[in-house]
């Protein structure tokens, strides 16, 4: 989608001036392939929230290209610290496997990172494939948060199964997956608590609510996908590690990424977790959310050049 493409470049302008034009300049500056070329690369990558292991395994990596090609200048590194970086945010077909037959897709995440915007754009973006989608607002502690979710659900067009403020999230998750089931659903999206008041409830809730779909929707596709805010930086590397605790993540859904001077951050998740970052979010809008691609990410980043009616195409 070459409007996304175009948002997406133009969101990660901040990051660009943050990061990729000092990087820019390293291989202007330099007239030399030397430490001291590679340590001004490392101090760039890890002030611009990519992340100490991240970035150590970027530079190795750079380093053995650059000796298997024997490139002798620092601008002609440019291209090889592209293509280094995509593989390392590389994401693969199985990893959308959970779009291919009937799933239960939990979404979850702190208060405020666009959960629940984000569970409407992923609706809208199934319907888009021909899948028939059901919402079950198991967030049943945070006030009209039902209320916001029916609003991105008729957006969306697709059902909601919800209960009044301060009900058993667990009995929603009951009664959506149960209508999931009968009704032949291709993918039941679940609302989760943004947070319990201590680690151990929130861990009793998620364990609760997996053994319900495992008990009444054996053999389901699982995913979990955790929302995590671009421009909180390393603050959403540390929520991603937390809620690891309490659930496997499969995939990493990252909103907030028009604007953000910390867009290396996406970068460094998926080095230092290896869970992948599936979804990328530039906007408000419906159709401002799309699943992930690493060339697209980079060639955006760095302002390759590409066809623009090629990208997330």
């Amino acid at each position: 989608m070459a409007n996304f493409f175009a948002k997406l470049k133009q969101g990660l302008s901040k990051t660009r001036s943050n990061i990729v034009d000092s990087i820019e300049s390293v291989f202007t500056s330099h007239d030399k392939i030397d430490d001291d070329f590679y340590e001004e690369l490392e101090e760039i990558l890890v002030m611009g929230d990519v992340g100490i292991h991240a970035t150590e395994e970027i530079l190795d990596e750079l380093k053995l290209a650059v000796k298997k090609r024997e490139c002798r200048r620092p601008d002609e590194c440019r291209e090889y610290l592209i293509d280094v970086i995509k593989e390392k945010m590389r994401v693969t077909e199985s990893d959308y496997e959970f779009l291919d037959k009937p799933s239960v897709v939990m979404v979850i995440g702190v208060n405020g990172v666009g959960k629940t915007t984000t569970i409407g754009k992923l609706a809208h973006i199934y319907r888009n494939k021909g899948k028939s989608v059901l919402i079950a607002a198991a967030d049943t502690f945070r006030a009209a948060a039902s209320e916001q979710l029916e609003i991105w659900a008729e957006r969306a067009g697709v059902d909601m199964i919800g209960a009044n403020d301060g009900a058993d999230p667990s009995s929603v998750i009951y009664d959506a997956v149960n209508a999931a089931r009968s009704r032949h659903v291709d993918v039941l999206l679940c609302d989760t608590a943004g947070r319990l008041h201590n680690k151990k409830n929130l861990m009793n809730e998620l364990e609760k609510m997996n053994r319900i779909i495992d008990k009444n929707y054996p053999g389901v596709k699982r995913e979990n996908l955790i929302v995590l805010d671009a421009t909180t930086g390393q603050n959403a590397l540390n929520q991603a590690r937390e809620f690891g605790e309490v659930a496997p993540l499969s995939g990493i859904v990252l909103t907030k990424m028009d604007g953000t001077a910390k867009g290396g951050i996406a970068i460094a998740i998926q080095s230092e977790l290896g869970i992948p970052v599936k979804f990328i979010g530039v906007g408000e809008g419906i159709d401002d959310l799309q699943e992930f691609d690493s060339d697209t990410f980079v060639n955006a980043l760095f302002d390759v050049k590409m066809e623009e009616e090629d990208a997330f195409a």
